[in-house]
């Protein structure tokens, strides 16, 4: 993939993260400065590569999990975030830094703190396991999102992978401190066009606690990302 292939991937999944709507080539050339002739060059090879789709005729492009994958791996790649210097975090960080701080002294009220936090910062599904439970919250904001809302068949195959979650978290116990399953990645449930993003952190309860959010693979992952990473972290550091 050239350099601008990769700005392009970039600019689509970011642009449809926040409309819901596919990108078109004439939105693209504006921000790039070049023909709309060139754009739809560039997307046609982004689309025989894999890396998007065109969901109908004469619509924009949406990207694919395999898009989404190139995406993400290279946020995975960005150093992660500093707790030693907290005028470094960001507002969402520092509110959850704030939230969960009020609850040390009860490690279930923290974790389940720091995943109500989640959710109203990302408008997704938080969980978390505390002991031999998993804790959601923000089902709502989950199906009220345009890939679920008007889809049965994307809401059974969420239901299905969050009925298997906690065993599969057990059984799995996925090892790194930022784990992320983008669509058909996700163990259940894999045509739900949802991606899974968990933190490992050690708690008392267990060496393999796990906090994250459940969300539709269009979403700003930069900043999920981040957010999920620092709450593992700080909820291991303060329990």
């Amino acid at each position: 993939m050239t350099e601008r292939q990769s700005a392009i991937l970039t600019s689509i999944i970011e642009q449809y993260a926040e409309v819901a709507v596919p990108v078109g080539s004439v939105t693209l050339a504006k921000l790039f400065g070049v023909s709309s002739a060139t754009v739809r060059a560039e997307m046609a090879r982004l689309e025989d590569l894999g890396y998007i789709v065109q969901p109908h005729t004469s619509a924009g492009r949406i990207p694919t999990d395999k898009g989404y994958r190139y995406y993400v791996n290279g946020l995975t790649d960005a150093p992660a975030p500093d707790l030693d210097t907290p005028m470094q975090l960001d507002r969402g960080a520092r509110a959850i830094d704030a939230r969960v701080s009020t609850h040390t002294d009860k490690t279930d009220h923290a974790i389940r703190s720091a995943v109500d936090s989640l959710v109203e910062l990302t408008r997704n599904l938080g969980l978390a396991t505390i002991g031999d439970q998993l804790y959601m919250s923000g089902m709502g904001n989950l199906f009220s999102q345009p890939e679920f809302a008007n889809s049965p068949q994307n809401v059974q195959q969420i239901a299905r992978l969050l009925d298997n979650l906690e065993p599969w978290l057990r059984e799995a116990a996925p090892n790194e401190p930022l784990n992320v399953f983008i669509g058909a990645e996700n163990p259940i449930g894999k045509s739900s066009q949802a991606s899974l993003i968990i933190s490992r952190f050690r708690s008392p309860y267990s060496d393999r606690s796990y906090i994250g959010v459940l969300g539709p693979t269009r979403q700003d992952y930069a900043k999920v990302m981040r957010l999920v990473r620092h709450t593992g972290a700080m909820l291991e550091e303060v329990l």
